[in-house]
């Protein structure tokens, strides 16, 4: 039964059969092999009880978050402002990179659009200031996936829907870990350039009184990440009705810019409405194969299976973290969550780990699998915003960050508190 699952996953994966479509067919192929029942008839069923969930519904106002402060020309000034603040080390321009993506991270919940929407501001510099193109080109991607690490998080969410556990304590459980990660990944750039100068570039000079003066360009990212979060913490809004304020917020700030305008509004709508649709065909074909796997008892095979091996629980972190980055070579991120969860999830909490350790654990893991080849989605985006040339630079480029990413496994799983510190003070 494991066999015939995984090999049908991996040949469909391998035929280039659009996610969604490749988890539905799974299930329909194995329906008929593995049950006496007809389980194909309980898929309308499963397709509205999977998404009749309030939490989802922040998922298509978390991009359309993003969709807004990107069509409103945010990007550019706030990438211009943390390359003034930043450039004076090692690497110059490559920090803005990551600071960048760090604080678009702090708005929008989606790893493609924060890679997406700094590589296209930050990518014409790379010539214009002569940097090492793999390593600038690794940075775009490593730090578009601190878009589903420090909060707000569409993955978070979708762990949390998973997995019946707190989607306010998950974000709050990620932003140790995000501000950790966005300095392993500075630190990566600062190694680099130090052990070869020549890849830093020229130096982009600045007075204090620009760097002070850009600070305006900070504030509406900031502002919004203050008004979703702390909305969410001050008892005012669920995660829901904060991405919907973040939403609003995002309109007013674009109103005041003199950008919102219906044709913006229209293609942020379109974007959005593309995006969603994409994820929520994905939980659907998901709900029902893991509907299908557990009413056939495969579910309770591998469990038991894993189970009955008798790993100690930090060989089963090791077992947990091999497969991630084994299965990310092959599978988009999300699908790899919401196929993987059902099952992972519940053997490492019977090992006694906690829920939200678990949960950051496993949204690194699967940032890992974002920049990792032959299929890492922010590789593909960030050569898709080149126009030209192979992508085998951003390949090379991005696998010294993955290094970094390794790092921090590494550490939250000898201090657990990094991840466990702020949730336990909401306790």
């Amino acid at each position: 039964m494991i066999a015939t699952t995984l090999v049908l996953l991996l040949v469909l994966i391998g035929l280039s059969v659009p996610v969604a479509a490749a988890l539905g067919v799974l299930g329909l192929v194995l329906d008929p092999t593995f049950s006496m029942l007809p389980l194909t008839r309980a898929i309308g069923e499963l397709a509205w009880s999977t998404n009749n969930e309030f939490l989802l519904v922040a998922i298509p106002l978390f991009i359309l978050l993003g969709e807004i402060l990107l069509r409103a020309g945010f990007a550019e000034r706030m990438y211009s402002a943390m390359s003034l603040w930043l450039s004076w080390l090692p690497g110059g321009l490559m920090h803005a990179n990551i600071g960048a993506s760090a604080l678009f991270a702090a708005t929008s919940g989606s790893s493609v659009a924060t890679a997406a929407t700094v590589g296209t501001v930050a990518i014409p510099q790379i010539k214009k200031h002569g940097y090492n193109e793999p390593l600038f080109l690794g940075s775009l991607a490593a730090g578009g996936t601190l878009g589903i690490l420090i909060p707000p998080s569409i993955n978070m969410v979708l762990y949390g829907v998973l997995t019946n556990t707190s989607v306010p304590k998950l974000y709050l459980a990620g932003i140790i870990p995000g501000l950790l990660l966005t300095a392993l990944f500075m630190l990566t750039i600062i190694l680099g350039c130090v052990i070869v100068p020549a890849w830093g570039g020229m130096r982009v000079n600045a007075t204090w009184g620009k760097r002070f003066a850009s600070l305006i360009h900070l504030a509406p990212p900031l502002g919004i990440f203050l008004l979703v979060v702390g909305s969410i913490y001050a008892g005012l809004a669920t995660p829901t009705e904060a991405a919907a304020l973040g939403v609003s917020g995002a309109m007013v700030l674009a109103a005041c810019f003199g950008r919102l305008s219906f044709a913006m509004l229209a293609e942020s709508i379109e974007g959005t409405m593309k995006s969603s649709a994409m994820i929520l065909l994905i939980i659907i074909a998901s709900g029902f194969l893991n509907f299908v796997m557990s009413a056939t008892g495969i579910t309770d095979v591998i469990t038991s299976s894993i189970s009955g091996l008798g790993f100690s629980p930090m060989v089963m972190v090791l077992v947990v973290v091999i497969f991630y980055l084994i299965l990310g070579c092959f599978m988009e991120s999300l699908s790899m969550m919401i196929t993987t969860i059902p099952i992972v999830a519940p053997i490492m909490m019977a090992l006694g780990f906690d829920p939200i350790w678990t949960g950051i654990l496993i949204i690194v893991l699967v940032e890992a699998a974002l920049i990792t080849p032959p299929v890492g989605l922010n590789l593909f985006v960030v050569h898709s915003l080149r126009k030209s040339g192979s992508m085998t630079p951003v390949i090379i480029g991005a696998l010294p960050f993955v290094g970094a990413m390794a790092v921090l496994i590494v550490l939250l799983s000898i201090f657990p508190s990094i991840a466990l510190y702020l949730p336990s003070l909401a306790n």
